[in-house]
């Protein structure tokens, strides 16, 4: 021990039970990155190399699919839990790709087509509408969504497609008040 008590002093005598500094730190930041990884590009859909964000999209329609049978407000927590984890997931790979929004992070899409899905009838022509509808408010962008990209990290990455999401619920929640479907 050193002399003030807390820990081991230079050239001290290390036990074979005594984890290696920096070891088992390298090994859960690779898992953890890994992790991230998955996430952040929604299981790989954010390596496509055409239309990364569309095909993130995708996969949130299919994630959802299952997810209709919920009741709305499971629905909502689902979306509120991948928020959450993808905001995480989100800024680390942002980090570790050295880019602001880097174009293989799509959670922000999955997320923002749950919202736009949430507490609708799931049918073919809500699902294929919700999927378009989203994708044109993402591109768009209108106000304050485009504001929300400049929250730092993973937040702004996610809240802008949030914020998507919510104008594509609402437009489609008008359309089925016009045209209601059985």
């Amino acid at each position: 021990m050193s002399p003030g008590g807390g820990g081991l002093s230079v050239g001290a005598r290390r036990y074979p039970w005594t984890p290696r500094p920096g070891r088992y730190d390298r090994q859960v930041q690779r898992a953890i990155d890994l992790v991230a990884r998955i996430v952040s590009t929604a299981f790989g859909s954010g390596h496509s190399p055409f239309a990364p964000g569309t095909a993130g999209s995708a996969v949130g329609l299919l994630l959802f699919w299952p997810m209709a049978a919920w009741p709305w407000f499971l629905q909502a927590a689902a979306a509120a839990g991948l928020f959450l984890v993808g905001a995480l997931a989100a800024g680390r790979v942002a980090r570790l790709a050295g880019s602001k929004d880097p174009g293989i992070v799509v959670v922000d899409e999955v997320v923002g087509q749950w919202v736009t899905l949430t507490a609708l009838p799931f049918t073919p022509l809500t699902a294929g509408l919700g999927f378009l509808l989203f994708r044109a408010m993402d591109i768009v962008k209108p106000w304050p969504a485009r504001d929300l990209e400049r929250v730092p990290g993973g937040w702004g990455i996610m809240a802008d497609d949030v914020a998507a999401g919510a104008y594509a619920h609402l437009a489609l929640r008008v359309f089925l008040l016009v045209w209601p479907v059985g």
